[in-house]
């Protein structure tokens, strides 16, 4: 089931490019506010999810040129982000990873399809794009030690987006406040429950800035997989339902965010959203997949499969 919130944050259940809406089925849960509902509906889903499977089976919906689609998961109770976690070079391997690592970003910070990334005046050399498979838990959890317990704690997926302002903060300090202004985490189009994503580690994920592919790369390629990045978040702090944790990204690929730029997203099987960016201040980097980030080797259908 793919669950979306939509023109005023009404709770709704895409399929077949429409959308129905299923304020009716979860109204009892009586959540008002538009950041706290879906993780209710999360955390309450094995009860909703009949009712809800019943109200799709029966109405068509909207079709999506007639709502507007929002940030699915709009004020997730934390949002955690891993650093790197991908093997990005021929010599590496799961024998040879980075030691793993995590950060908080700002969980009001998400905007959904159609919306704008709007840059800070703060002085980076460059604000970056991130396309990364994000997490989204299911149920209060902590200490998950094994495959099996950390994956049944994952509620679905979503696309989510890790703008990053580079060179923000002390010089020589690993600042994370270039990742956390406001509007530096889209998200879209959806949440896929998890039953609907066979292996979360082969998908492919793709971005675009003004159509031009800057990102493509499988999430075969991670050096710590999914359920390994669930139990590792679970081990430092208590998961709850409607957490997002972004699993990172590729890096070969990344280009700059700048005025007047339209960015799209897509994972195979979650769905494809985009969104906007303004800069007041109208500063301006090279268009285009940034080389000094990047492996001058690198085309995007290179990554095709994964590595």
């Amino acid at each position: 089931m793919k669950l979306v919130l939509f023109d005023d944050f009404r709770p709704g259940i895409l399929q077949n490019g429409h959308v129905v809406d299923a304020s009716a089925a979860v109204a009892a849960l009586g959540v008002s506010r538009h950041g706290k509902l879906m993780p209710a509906i999360i955390e309450h889903f094995d009860r909703l999810r009949a009712p809800l499977a019943q109200l799709a089976a029966a109405e068509r919906g909207r079709p999506l040129s007639e709502v507007r689609l929002r940030a699915p998961d709009p004020a997730p109770p934390k949002l955690i982000a891993c650093f790197g976690n991908y093997m990005e070079s021929l010599d590496r391997s799961r024998e040879k990873r980075n030691p793993q690592d995590m950060f908080l970003k700002n969980s009001r910070g998400v905007i959904g399809d159609g919306d704008t990334v709007v840059l800070p005046p703060h002085q980076a050399t460059v604000f970056h794009h991130e396309a990364e498979l994000g997490v989204v838990i299911g149920k209060r959890s902590k200490n998950l030690p094994t495959t099996e317990e950390a994956l049944g704690a994952v509620f679905g997926y979503t696309c989510y987006v890790d703008v990053s302002g580079r060179g923000v903060g002390t010089p020589g300090q690993n600042s994370r406040m270039g990742k956390s202004f406001d509007t530096f985490g889209p998200m879209g189009p959806c949440i896929v429950t998890s039953d609907e994503v066979p292996d979360a580690n082969d998908l492919e994920v793709r971005f675009w800035v003004d159509g031009e592919l800057r990102q493509e790369y499988s999430t075969a390629s991670m050096e710590y997989l999914v359920w390994e990045v669930v139990s590792f978040a679970s081990q430092c702090m208590t998961l709850l339902p409607g957490d997002v944790i972004s699993c990172g990204t590729h890096h070969l690929g990344l280009g700059p965010l700048q005025h007047g730029d339209h960015a799209e997203m897509e994972i195979m099987g979650i769905g494809k959203f985009g969104f906007y960016v303004r800069d007041p201040y109208q500063r301006s980097w090279p268009k285009g997949i940034d080389r000094t980030a990047t492996n001058p080797g690198y085309r995007p259908s290179a990554m095709r499969g994964g590595v």
